[in-house]
């Protein structure tokens, strides 16, 4: 069979991580990861989806439509009220997941519609890459995570 290629197998490492449910529902999409925590309020751009804030690692980068993954909110009482204005835009994330709770962050979740996980039982910061795909059931609790690469980063 002459031009006929093959293509190479990639081997994909999932890892699965429990963690408690903020806000019930089911998403999956490509990750994308910050260490910095995120201001609604000035930080991002609620109609285009991008955190817009100064000297944050993700500055211009979106995350609709993208499973959201940081260490929590700073900053006001806006952060819900932007997150809800991001989701009437289309362009709020499909997922959040987070290590740190408050109230801020919990009512953003719930108006943004997004299934929201938090306390995993391992950092998700350090297991989850940008670019991972990355499914949130967070009405069981669960987080699957298929490695973009094929190495678990553990």
């Amino acid at each position: 069979m002459s031009g006929d290629t093959i293509a190479p197998v990639v081997a994909q490492t999932k890892i699965v991580l429990r963690g408690r449910k903020v806000v019930g529902g089911c998403a999956e999409g490509e990750a994308i990861v910050t260490r910095d925590t995120i201001s609604g309020w000035g930080g991002i751009n609620e109609r285009e989806g991008t955190v817009i804030e100064r000297r944050h690692e993700l500055r211009g980068q979106s995350f609709k439509d993208k499973i959201l993954i940081f260490p929590g909110a700073k900053g006001s009482s806006g952060w819900s009220a932007y997150f809800h204005m991001a989701r009437l835009n289309g362009a709020a994330p499909r997922a959040m997941i987070f290590n740190k709770m408050t109230t801020k962050i919990a009512l953003g979740a719930v108006v943004a519609h997004a299934p929201a996980m938090t306390e995993l039982e391992q950092d998700p910061l350090t297991i989850i890459e940008t670019g991972d795909w990355v499914k949130v059931d967070a009405d069981n609790g669960v987080v699957e995570i298929t490695k973009r690469r094929g190495t678990p980063n553990v």
